[in-house]
């Protein structure tokens, strides 16, 4: 373990590169090379030859030209407390496994409902936002097909769900935008719902939710004698950063009485940050929410939460086993408190103790600020490009996201068009720099995703250069006019 730390150390000081450059066909070659049925070489040297493998090739995270996707470099006491949760390797799903994790986790759970406004609240750490959405949605799905179908009771034998009913199945729909998460669509699959079950409503110039074209779709929906099940609403789309009206929408969910799930993997740290929580006023009006905090609480992957309004939703999740939560324990006045009843994972890591130590650590008031920064950096970045003739910016993000395009005068739109996923794989290869790239309205374009609070406005003014100088060389090497196209 210390000599792993120590290698760690040495490579987290001396990176000087965002990946490793090396091509796909030498790290497969590589991976290929090692012969897992071989006798084993021994501690000291199988974790020579993973530093080798995997530690000289991994992209980093914590280098300021990494600007690609929604990872973050994780608070140090959060990976302390992973060593001890992996070697101690407790289990969350039965309190027999776990004790006193189960209280620490349900105490985080309790401390985040309270933020929320989720008086009576309660939830559970997942994986991450795509199970925190699957896992709300299917909570959706089930209440309200039990309200329609007449309520079973607690038992999961007798409660009404959806595959009584297939064909209360074929009519729900699912409200969202087109800048929902994709896990929406892929939870709308997985849980059996019609092919046309998320319906789209319509968004602002900004990329935001239309509260009214919400209501005007819930009468749609309602008019075509289909079941609105859920809407969603997103804190914090993936490409633009912006955060859907929560306080309007809740109005109109509470009138239509449809559940509401808030989609806050990416913002949900905005309840803690002191310049911009206000960004979810709104936010305890929903049913359910999901939190990333292995996004903007800066902890390792994994730790996500779903939170739940009130926690008698969470039944339909219920299943009893004698030999792991026995429905006979479950009625007793001192029932172990097994959150395998509310999970849809059995066997599950405590993750929670990362969030808990890196909050004793530096505190909730700090890792928000640590996010204020960082969308902070976004606004100095998107004022930097709009100042730039050779540069061209898509709208303004609520958190910490930037999209542009090299736009030369010397190209043409189609050229323009072209350059994108060009320009991000010739800097990905490089190493220099990791940029993603998108397509809003059929453009292509570059984005910047900013989660380092300690990247500084030079450290991305580098990063643009780099971008600015691989789009010419292109072109120069291409020939790409003013007309558009490659000669």
């Amino acid at each position: 373990m210390h000599d792993v730390v120590d290698s760690l150390g040495r490579r987290f000081h001396a990176t000087d590169a965002a990946t490793s450059a090396n091509d796909r066909s030498q790290l497969q070659a590589a991976v290929d090379a090692v012969d897992l049925d071989t006798p084993g070489v021994g501690n000291a040297e199988a974790l020579r030859e993973v530093d080798a493998l995997y530690a000289d090739n991994a992209v980093w995270f914590h280098h300021p030209s990494y600007v690609a996707h929604l990872n973050c470099p994780v608070a140090v006491p959060a990976v302390a407390a992973e060593a001890m949760l992996a070697a101690i390797n407790t289990s969350v799903d039965t309190y027999d496994q776990s004790e006193v994790a189960t209280l620490m986790e349900r105490r985080l759970i309790d401390w985040t409902c309270g933020h929320l406004g989720f008086d009576g609240g309660d939830g559970i750490f997942t994986s991450g936002g795509t199970q925190s959405n699957l896992q709300a949605l299917f909570l959706a799905r089930e209440n309200v097909m039990a309200g329609l179908v007449g309520d079973g009771g607690s038992d999961p034998a007798t409660r009404p769900g959806a595959t009584t009913r297939p064909d209360l199945l074929s009519r729900l729909r699912i409200l969202a935008t087109d800048q929902a998460h994709f896990s929406v669509s892929r939870a709308a699959f997985l849980l059996g719902l019609d092919a046309e079950a998320v319906v789209t409503v319509p968004t602002d110039t900004s990329g935001r939710m239309n509260a009214e074209a919400l209501n005007a779709t819930l009468l749609a929906i309602e008019a075509n004698d289909q079941i609105p099940m859920a809407v969603v609403a997103t804190a914090g789309t993936t490409d633009l950063g912006v955060i859907d009206p929560l306080e309007p929408i809740g109005e109109a969910c509470a009138a239509a009485n449809v559940w509401l799930h808030v989609d806050a993997a990416y913002g949900g740290g905005l309840l803690w940050a002191p310049a911009r929580a206000h960004l979810l006023d709104g936010i305890g009006r929903a049913t359910s929410v999901t939190i990333d905090f292995h996004k903007t609480f800066f902890q390792p992957v994994s730790s996500s939460a779903l939170l739940i309004r009130d926690a008698c939703l969470f039944a339909p999740t219920i299943h009893h086993h004698d030999y792991l939560n026995p429905e006979a324990e479950a009625q007793s006045h001192e029932a172990e408190p097994n959150q395998v009843d509310k999970s849809l994972q059995t066997t599950r890591r405590f993750d929670a103790l990362k969030l808990w130590t890196t909050l004793r650590a530096r505190g909730a008031n700090e890792i928000g600020s640590m996010l204020d920064t960082v969308c902070d950096l976004a606004a100095d970045v998107r004022q930097l490009l709009e100042g730039q003739a050779d540069f061209e910016v898509l709208g303004a993000s609520d958190l910490s996201t930037v999209l542009f395009r090299f736009t030369p005068a010397t190209a043409g739109v189609e050229a323009c068009d072209e350059l994108v996923p060009m320009i991000r794989r010739v800097l990905f290869r490089s190493g220099r720099a990791a940029v993603a790239r998108t397509t809003i309205d059929g453009r292509p374009w570059l984005k910047l995703t900013l989660l380092n609070p300690d990247t500084s406005i030079d450290d991305i003014t580098a990063v643009l250069d780099l971008v600015r100088a691989t789009g010419h060389g292109i072109l120069a090497g291409r020939h790409i006019t003013t007309e558009g196209g490659a000669a």
